[in-house]
């Protein structure tokens, strides 16, 4: 059965996300051969958060996938991604601690999301923090630029501080 679930998988991920209708029935087959596996509860959840925006059912589906397979690198950053979208804050931080725990995932990956929660609270200093790690875990060039693009972006939007001269007193 794996084969063929995985053949089905397969399909939905290459229809996904420019095929909507063929990514959808391939990933129905692929659940009804197998249904508690991650990957393809992980690409149901990404359908209905990224594509429906509907995050209160894409959680459901994450949650399923985690619950299935808690080690499963590919689910929690478009986990992470969900909760920050539906503003869940506080399950997003503890999600991305978990995340950073777990064997080979990509921490760059989950630090520029936790950048992108700093960010949201308006908090651009750890959000600059937190790029900084994500660069230290990055091994290839366009990641590389695509966190210095970050921090580019997050620059721009902190307040500009201004000095101020002192006024000299002019008398008269």
């Amino acid at each position: 059965m794996t084969l063929t679930k995985n053949k089905y998988y397969f399909e939905a991920l290459d229809h996904f996300p420019y095929n909507l209708s063929d990514c959808l029935d391939s990933l129905n087959y692929a659940l009804s051969y197998e249904p508690e596996d991650a990957d393809s509860l992980c690409l149901m959840g990404r359908v209905y958060s990224e594509i429906l925006k509907d995050y209160e059912t894409a959680k459901k589906y994450f949650e399923e996938a985690m619950l299935y397979n808690v080690n499963n690198v590919n689910t929690p950053k478009y986990y992470i991604d969900c909760l920050l979208n539906n503003e869940d804050y506080d399950e997003a931080m503890k999600l991305i601690e978990f995340a950073l725990r777990i064997k080979g995932i990509d921490k760059s990956e989950i630090f520029c999301c936790k950048s992108v929660l700093s960010e949201r609270k308006e908090d651009y200093k750890n959000a600059l923090q937190d790029l900084k790690e994500a660069k230290k875990f990055t091994y290839c060039r366009t990641t590389l630029e695509i966190v210095e693009d970050r921090e580019k972006f997050i620059k721009a939007k902190m307040p500009k501080t201004r000095t101020r001269k002192k006024a000299e007193d002019v008398s008269l």
